[in-house]
């Protein structure tokens, strides 16, 4: 439903309460007894269910045309515990083929759990994530990925295939969840370049170039390191993956994915 504010009009989801699936994961971020250690208030929601909670703003507004060339882009800002209320909204779209607006995530107590773009067609301006300046820093910087370099391959896989985030109704057949287009996107890091740490994700930006994602289709994956840094807690890597259509060698979709590591979970920082 619509909110009226002094410059534009907002649209927002129902209050939604994520589950946990992941608080039995050992050494996860998920799990209670690892994220409090850490310093988190528990285990946390992974970053990317929460780009699902856009789904019925996006249909609404956009429908299939959002499937077939559209992004979603997400800078997440607040780690959500188990069950914690939480609801998308997004500035309302000018009409046209090609736009983009805002778009976050919030808490009842107006906490920003992630913020960033939403789009259709090929707007002028960058989607949210693509827009960030990505910066490598000094190698004398990195302990838990010193075996990861920018340029680096993630191993390719031919045959990528739907597992989750299936469509229903006017959408059967297609991918309908972000989530599911981000399972299938997820390149991994290059072989042998993780050493031991918590990771959780910072921000993903999905974007459809030839869509939509077909259900019972296999599909080619591809990867690279774009960018290897470090913060003050946190070790960080940006990937960005295609997936291929295997018939006509186009490209389907591309995702930026960033991940953070903490510091205060591995020993090579204590």
């Amino acid at each position: 439903m619509p909110e009226a504010t002094n410059e534009k009009v907002k649209l927002v989801s129902d209050w939604q309460q994520p589950i946990n699936r992941w608080a039995e994961l050992p050494d996860s971020i998920h799990n209670d007894a690892v994220a409090k250690k850490i310093g988190m208030r528990g285990g946390t929601i992974p970053g990317t269910v929460h780009l699902d909670h856009f789904v019925p703003l996006i249909q609404a507004e956009w429908g299939m045309a959002w499937y077939e060339r559209g992004a979603i882009s997400m800078y997440y800002t607040f780690a959500t515990t188990h069950m914690e209320d939480v609801r998308a909204v997004m500035v309302k779209p000018a009409t046209g083929e090609s736009t983009k607006v805002d778009a976050y995530v919030e808490t009842p107590e107006e906490k920003i759990v992630c913020k960033g773009s939403l789009s259709v067609g090929d707007p002028l301006e960058e989607n949210y994530v693509a827009s960030l300046p990505l910066e490598d820093s000094p190698r004398s910087e990195l302990r838990i990925l010193d075996r990861m370099e920018t340029g680096m391959e993630c191993p390719e896989k031919v045959d990528v295939i739907a597992t989750e985030g299936k469509g229903s109704g006017a959408y059967e057949g297609i991918v309908e969840l972000p989530t599911g287009i981000f399972q299938m996107l997820q390149a991994g890091a290059p072989t042998g370049t993780l050493k031991k740490a918590v990771g959780f994700y910072g921000a993903t930006e999905i974007r459809t170039v030839k869509g939509p994602i077909l259900v019972d289709t296999k599909y080619r994956r591809v990867g690279k390191v774009v960018c290897v840094g470090a913060s003050p807690k946190t070790e960080y890597a940006w990937i960005d993956s295609q997936l291929f259509d295997k018939s006509s060698g186009d490209v389907v979709a591309e995702m930026r994915q960033f991940t953070r590591f903490m510091k205060a979970s591995s020993d090579l920082w204590k």
